[in-house]
This record gives C-alpha cells, structure tokens and sequence, in this order.
C-alpha cells in the first residue's frame, strides 16, 4: 500500500494516477473539508481529464483520510513555499509531514518526497529527523514532481521522472513504482542531484521567460514590435526565444528559482536580476494601462476592467497570479478603487469586485486588462465589444484597439 501525504495540485493526481493503475492508494490530507469532498466522489479543483481519472480510481479502491497509514511506502506531496524576505525554502510542512510519518511508518519503509526543494533540503532538514527519531530503518527518496496544471494527467503519464535515493536498490523499487504508470525514462541518482535539477529546470524556464519579458522593454523603448523581433529572431536554427507576457504565476515558476538565490546570494545573482524582471511584469503592464487610458481619455479607474485571475489560461490555480499582483500594486499605488476582475475558469470568490458573469463584467468598462488568455476569448476581441484592451499576452490579434506590450 501507498500513503500519499498531500492532496492538493500535485499529491491528488498522482494518487489518482497510481490507484488507477493497479497500486493501493490511501491519501491523506489534514484538510478534513477536502478529505469530506473527495469521499463524497468530487475532485476539488479542475483539470482536464481529472474527473475521468478520479473515477477510475475510485473503482479501484483508493480511499482518502485525514490519518497517515501504518504501510511500507510514503510519497510527500506537501506545498514547499519561499521566504519572501531572505529567499529561502519553507521546509515547515515538508518536515511537519515527514515527522508524522516517521512516528507510523514500519521497519524498512520508504519515504519518497516529491515536493520541490532547494539542494541539500533533506540533508539539512529531513535526514536529522530520521536521527531523532531512532528510524535509521527507514530510506529516503526524492522524487520531484514535473507536470504542469492544465495538461497534468497527460504529462503524469508522458514527462520524464528523475528519482534520487541514497541507495540505488531502493531507487529501483522506487522507479519501478512510477513506472506503473509513467511512460516516459525514468533517471535514477542521488538525492541532492534530484533536488537540483528540479529546480534548474524551473529556473531554465524563468530566465528565459525573464529575457523575453526584458526584449519586450527595450523593444518599446525604441519603437520596435518585439513579436515580430521574435518571430524573425526565431527563424535562426539555434534561436528559441519564449513570447513575453504580464507576468509569470504558479507555485513553480515564481518561487523555485529563488530557492537558489536565498541559498546561494552571492553567486546566483543573474537568477536575482532574471527573477526581478519577471516579477516587474504586472506593474509594468499597469503602467501600460495608465498611459492608454491617458491618451484616451479615460479618467475614472472604476471603467477599467481586469480578465483573468488564474496563473495561466484554462486552469482556476491563482497561486502566485500576475492579475493579483497587479491588483497589489494598484492598491500600493493608490490608483483607484479596486477594478472589476472576472474569470470564467474562478469560481470562488477571490478579491474584492470578482464579478462571475462576463455580462456583468462588462457593463460600463471602457478598458479591459486581459491577463489570461483562456479559450473562450483567445482571438476573438469582438467579445469585447469596441472597448480599449491592453493585450499583454498576445491574444486579441491586432486593432485599433488593442494595446500590446
């Protein structure tokens, strides 16, 4: 049997994905409201093709709890977040969870971590638990998580797995566990070498992202259209540039990287600088909106409109969302009552005038931010009637109109 500590985004998925492939699953949350929902036969966020694959596993058994199982393999899928002072990882929940763990688990089991972690995290803050309890029995594993929200239970079956294990015939075992239901090679190494490439991977992206976001800037400035910069640049056989955009959300992208400026300071500052940028992005596309509305002569915040409040198109995860954090700095701006934010994919009241309808949403906007670029509107501006759109993701195509980064 698995015990999967951990339900949220990553932990619910692969549990479903290991108990509908044959693998005694129990998950376990110490939400109880979330645990009741399961039970109850509903999933607690959307995802595409999630509904279809938590039926599967539920006839194949998988129960959910609020109780850690006495059983011979732990997989840890707890949120791992940063400080935003010092830039440094949260271990609390994954120590909190590998401490309960250890107080049930038997004699030889394993203890898989797939929460994303900075270098040397287990070392440092889970390996001394194992002294402290006298488990020198049980054996460590990380196995870091490498799916996306919006294509997750594809990618659980198709991306690559890297497990990193103290010893390489528990790393096996391990390996062999995924491979009950991953298609894709499955690397086996050591644990901090696990530990880092996970977080060079998110890194890689966030510089590049940061690179396209910067262009974008400079391409401004000087009067250029940096899509067709890009586009041209990116006829060369060796150029990939990524497209820019109003900022990057999601637990991964935006909080990973900065594990290794806060563990490493003085050397890891062109991550800094990367980070920085991207962090810039929705204030910049404020910005943006403050000089249209200017020159269009609109002077009353409250006919501005904002849509999208997820991360990214087609998913309702918010965490660490541009739209928020362009709503924070309207707010640190002081430029005007909260505006009117709508998303189709949110359901859940989130911030002050979230409004549910896109009717609702615009009636009396002049200008409508789109933050997130979700199917129903995706080149379709004639959705918004003839007002202004500040278009920072690329997505309403070109008119008088639209404004683009």
């Amino acid at each position: 049997m698995i015990n999967v500590i951990g339900l949220g985004y990553i932990g619910l998925p692969t549990a479903l994905m290991m108990a509908s492939h044959g693998v005694e699953v129990v998950g376990t949350d110490y939400n109880a409201s979330l645990v009741a929902t399961l039970n109850a036969g509903h999933t607690t966020f959307k995802e595409e093709g999630l509904d279809e694959l938590f039926a599967e596993a539920a006839a194949a058994g998988i129960r959910f709890t609020t109780e850690y199982q006495v059983c011979g393999t732990y997989i840890v899928s707890v949120p791992t977040p940063y400080d935003k002072v010092d830039k440094k990882i949260d271990p609390s929940y994954v120590v909190s969870a590998c401490r309960t763990v250890l107080g049930v688990a038997p004699q030889g089991a394993v203890l898989v971590i797939e929460s994303t972690v900075s270098p040397n995290t287990i070392d440092r803050f889970v390996r001394p638990l194992l002294t402290e309890a006298g488990r020198q029995d049980v054996s460590l594993v990380h196995a870091p998580e490498r799916i996306i929200p919006g294509n997750m239970v594809h990618e659980l079956v198709h991306n690559n797995r890297t497990i990193g294990a103290d010893d390489p015939e528990v790393g096996e075992r391990v390996a062999d566990l995924y491979a009950s239901f991953c298609r894709g090679e499955i690397a086996i190494t050591d644990i901090r070498t696990a530990e880092m490439t996970k977080v060079v991977e998110n890194t890689f992206r966030a510089v590049n992202i940061a690179f396209a976001n910067e262009l974008a800037k400079v391409c401004r400035v000087g009067g250029m259209d940096v899509y067709e910069v890009i586009r041209i640049a990116n006829k060369h056989p060796r150029v990939n540039i990524l497209q820019p955009g109003p900022g990057v959300g999601g637990h991964c992208i935006p909080v990973d990287p900065w594990f290794l400026v806060g563990d490493y300071p003085e050397t890891a500052n062109f991550i800094r600088l990367a980070l920085q940028t991207n962090f810039s992005m929705p204030e910049y596309v404020l910005r943006r909106a403050h000089e249209a509305m200017a020159e269009r002569g609109i002077a009353d915040p409250s006919r501005v409109g904002v849509y999208g409040l997820a991360y990214k198109e087609d998913v309702d995860d918010v965490r660490e969302s541009p739209t928020l954090q362009l709503l924070g700095a309207q707010a640190e701006h002081l430029c005007g009552a909260p505006m009117r934010v709508y998303d189709p994919w949110v359901e859940a009241d989130v911030v002050p005038n979230q409004v549910h309808s896109m009717s609702e949403f615009l009636d009396g906007l002049e200008m409508v931010i789109v933050m997130v670029g979700h199917s129903e509107i995706k080149g379709r501006p004639e959705l918004f009637g003839d007002r202004i759109l500040i278009d920072p993701r690329n997505v309403m195509g070109d008119g008088a109109n639209v404004y683009k980064l």
